[in-house]
């Protein structure tokens, strides 16, 4: 797992993806990233999570460090580019995140016309994710000829097995994408993706569609349109306040949200949406030195959590002190969890829950 989460933020042309980018990191966003012409503005932001205030507040660190993650607003995508495969700089841009935030629009506005004539979510979903398949198929297409012409040559055994064990896998992802079943709907587990792994397929990437709902509150208009794909999700977002609200200093923010209404940020819910499909969650190493969010996959051990803080902790590592998030805050400090039983220790197999505080026993 990257150390920096990546998500790309896409849509077509007009679709306030960029307004969506300033929403979620609070730059004042290059308004030519709306336009049909390759752009990429990138940013990296700290992942919202009040358990850090606490912690913070508890412990008084000399430092605090949040979980960070990375947004890349890429302009370019328009209607009609998939058919020949993304162009490669395009294509590299959209791939290498770990989501996407498909960003559609669900306003009307006189003075940015859309370029279909006419405002339809669904439609607009539907349209990039049809460009995006087709440049999956290309892909996949040349890669499946590459291995064909492989295996009609003498090859040694384990080169031929490898190949084959590829060519499956792709021969059943090209038949679902000739049916227009993005990669992800497919019932390929981890193992038997990962001769594919590197190809980094488009449609294989969870995606949070993002809907701009203008001024409206999502929920009191017209409902968001319905996206049943695996590792997807919908979310409803006001673009223009919430990037207004991106922009202001903390005590202003918080004003400005009670006045319209926004109990969440927009950066909170769709990272919260983005962490849960790709299947992550948090712990903790607090100290006077620093408080710290770390970010591991879900079901990872106390041993991978420990070579996330450094690799040294995994191979030097003899146990983990162990307390829970809640029951720390409940207990009111690391003393008094001692003396209730909440501080334990445990072994490298041990599975790190969300929220769980280590502290890393160790001997190199």
């Amino acid at each position: 797992m990257a150390e920096v989460m990546q998500f790309g933020v896409i849509g077509l042309p007009m679709s306030s993806k960029t307004t969506l980018f300033g929403a979620l990191t609070g730059a004042v966003p290059d308004a030519a990233g709306g336009g049909t012409r390759f752009t990429i503005q990138r940013a990296i932001v700290d992942v919202p999570d009040p358990r850090v205030d606490v912690l913070a507040a508890m412990f008084k660190p000399r430092k605090v460090t949040r979980a960070r993650v990375a947004f890349a607003d890429i302009g370019g995508l328009q209607k009609g580019m998939g058919e020949g495969g993304l162009s490669g700089e395009l294509l590299n841009a959209v791939a290498l995140n770990d989501a996407l935030l498909h960003v559609v629009r669900a306003f009307d506005d006189p003075d940015v016309p859309h370029l279909e004539g006419s405002v339809d979510p669904a439609r607009d979903i539907a349209m990039l994710d049809n460009e995006l398949l087709l440049s999956d198929l290309v892909i996949v297409e040349k890669r499946l000829e590459k291995i064909r012409d492989t295996l009609r040559r003498p090859i040694r055994p384990v080169e031929r097995e490898a190949h084959e064990a590829e060519q499956a896998v792709l021969e059943t992802v090209h038949a679902g994408l000739q049916d227009a079943i993005p990669a992800r709907d497919l019932d390929l587990d981890e193992a038997t993706l990962l001769p594919i792994r590197g190809f980094q397929l488009l449609t294989l990437k969870p995606v949070v569609i993002v809907v701009n709902t203008g001024d409206t509150p999502p929920g009191t208009g017209a409902p968001l349109p319905a996206y049943d794909h695996r590792k997807s999700a919908v979310v409803g977002i006001r673009g223009r306040i919430e990037m207004e609200i991106a922009q202001l200093e903390p005590d202003d923010r918080a004003l400005f949200m009670a006045e319209y209404g926004v109990g969440e940020t927009s950066a909170a819910r769709i990272l919260a949406t983005c962490y849960r499909l790709l299947g992550l969650h948090s712990f903790f190493t607090v100290g006077e030195d620093e408080v710290r969010a770390w970010t591991i996959p879900i079901g990872a051990t106390a041993l991978e959590a420990a070579g996330t803080i450094h690799t040294d902790l995994a191979r030097g590592f003899i146990r983990a002190e162990v307390v829970s998030y809640d029951d720390l805050v409940a207990l009111g400090g690391m003393n008094a969890a001692r003396q209730a039983g909440k501080h334990r220790m445990e072994g490298r197999n041990y599975v790190v829950a969300d929220g769980d505080i280590l502290h890393v026993r160790f001997n190199v």
